[in-house]
């Protein structure tokens, strides 16, 4: 009974992707003890060789993503005259949906594996978003990257879920004149905290329909205007004194306001 050969998955990046097709494979065939060796970031032609050689030594075969054409190529070439089987595992894919589309490719090794970063820096983010959210921990104000300020109904929470789907971490505190800010908030870069102002008409009106969504009385003190003055300018006390800048979200929707605070985050980055 025949043996399934040595595997050498050989990759441009992690090789990852490859690994995972061969092993898919190879449990085909009953669940075959097949050794599979992964040789990962072949870049350029003498890589091949080498590859080449100790698979002829092995008497095994090859798996490969390769997205260079010029590297796969030598691979298709090289694996032949050694008459060695070799699969390209991404190659004809790429040609079709080239072939299909008339987009032409960009042979750019590793571009899953940065999405997937990119994808779980997302969900790091969001998760952030929610552990931090209302002033639950103040811990997090010295961990994010940008840190929100505002009374009740600035929409600070889902400005802070907006922003960490575009991976950052952001933490948001309440403004309440009966209890003290956290010190965390004096402690942290002022360039990286938004104070969120809003006019107090507008504050009334929002207020008063969250009450009644909520089946409460429209004129309870949350909705009260001498309240709501009381509360604005309390938050004027702390911006200033923490320094920070403030965005007037008025009129302003949630979009808007994000694309302020990120290009300020980003210009100071680039500054750094």
């Amino acid at each position: 009974m025949g043996k399934v050969p040595i595997i050498y998955v050989v990759s441009d990046s992690v090789g990852e992707t490859a690994e995972l097709v061969t092993k898919a494979a190879v449990s085909q065939f009953n669940g075959s003890n097949t050794t599979i060796k992964r040789f990962p970031y072949v870049e350029d032609i003498e890589d091949i060789d080498e590859v080449i050689s100790l698979v002829k030594m092995d008497k095994g075969m090859i798996a490969y993503t390769l997205v260079k054409p010029e590297i796969r190529n030598y691979m298709k070439q090289a694996s032949k005259k050694e008459q060695i089987y070799a699969c390209d595992i991404i190659g004809p894919l790429i040609d079709e949906i080239q072939a299909a589309s008339g987009i032409k490719p960009l042979f750019e090794p590793g571009l899953v594996r940065k999405l997937d970063e990119d994808y779980f820096k997302k969900v790091e983010a969001i998760e952030f978003a929610v552990k931090y959210d209302d002033g639950r921990d103040p811990r997090g104000i010295l961990k994010a990257d940008i840190v929100l300020v505002g009374v009740s109904r600035t929409s600070k929470t889902p400005l802070s879920q907006y922003l960490a789907h575009k991976r950052l971490k952001v933490a948001n505190v309440p403004l309440v004149p009966e209890v003290d800010p956290p010190e965390e908030l004096f402690q942290t870069s002022s360039e990286k905290c938004f104070g969120l102002k809003i006019g107090s008409e507008k504050l009334n009106s929002i207020r008063r329909e969250r009450l009644i969504s909520l089946g409460l009385n429209d004129q309870a003190s949350y909705a009260n205007l001498t309240r709501i003055n009381e509360e604005l300018e309390y938050f004027e006390k702390i911006v200033s004194k923490i320094g920070c800048q403030t965005i007037d979200v008025t009129n302003k929707a949630v979009e808007e306001t994000a694309n302020i605070i990120l290009n300020q985050y980003y210009k100071r980055k680039i500054s750094q």
